[in-house]
């Protein structure tokens, strides 16, 4: 439980009780607005998407007693949590400048499901952008403390306990892995097929172990990856929609009625 559920909680607000997470939009807005001593009909109003379905969970929710000293507490808190994301969007932002040498692998390495600006960032600087120091997929997982020895005897399987290695990339492959696992494609597969024989902590490591394998390759050879689960077609045509629609207004192609198609 964070501190400022904490505060909520002690003062009779179970907010955190109807949302899922309280560094949310709709929550955020609520926090300020109980530190402002707003009433419960402004505060319902700041819900957003499926919250507002749950109104009267929420009214029941906020009905609560802030103390001025409650109110106090989480308006502190409130700045704290502000300068600190100011900060990490600063770090954010100089890392991501750092990347203007180094822009292909940058970008490549964003086509792997699971890996975004910030984590494709993280592990150029780790394991840079030339493979050629690492000779081999097998040798840069090992090098990332993702490659679970095979200690076989006798047919008896014995310890396979990930061996030494740099902590650092295997906690980033590991979040990216965790990431991988959440969206619609082939890695995605892999882990819903490892994990009805091994823990999610052991499946995470395994899908690590093969996006580390993956980045290898696709630095290599300088290609983007292409998942065979992943409709690319449907997310560019959702991606630049609105662009083109605005083209076809433009030009006076767009029918004004949505239904019928843009004449030609």
């Amino acid at each position: 439980m964070s501190k400022v559920e904490k505060i909520l909680d002690d003062g009779g607000i179970k907010l955190g009780g109807v949302v899922s997470d309280l560094n949310g939009l709709s929550a955020r807005a609520m926090v300020v607005g109980l530190i402002e001593g707003k009433s419960i009909s402004s505060l319902l109003d700041m819900a957003r998407g499926r919250l507002k379905l749950r109104r009267d969970d929420l009214q029941a929710a906020l009905d609560g007693d802030l103390t001025p000293r409650h109110r106090f507490i989480l308006e502190h808190i409130h700045e704290h949590i502000a300068t600190l994301e100011h900060s990490l969007a600063e770090l954010d932002a100089y890392i991501l400048a750092a990347m203007a040498p180094y822009q292909w692998a940058h970008r490549l390495l964003q086509t792997i499901p699971g890996i975004d600006q910030i984590a494709s960032a993280l592990i150029l600087i780790e394991i840079g952008d030339d493979m050629t120091r690492f000779g081999s997929a097998d040798r840069i997982a090992a090098w990332a403390a993702l490659c679970p020895g095979n200690n076989e005897s006798a047919g008896k399987r014995k310890s396979a306990r990930i061996g030494k290695g740099n902590s650092v990339i295997r906690y980033i492959m590991c979040e990216c892995a965790n990431s991988a696992w959440k969206t619609k494609s082939s890695i995605a597969s892999k882990y819903k097929n490892l994990i009805v024989r091994k823990t999610h902590k052991k499946a995470i490591i395994a899908l690590a172990h093969k996006m580390i394998r993956l980045i290898f390759l696709l630095l290599t050879r300088k290609v983007a990856y292409h998942d065979p689960q992943i409709d690319y077609a449907a997310i560019s045509a959702k991606k630049n929609a609105p662009r083109w629609i605005k083209q076809l207004k433009v030009i006076g192609q767009w029918p004004n009625n949505p239904s019928t198609s843009p004449t030609t």
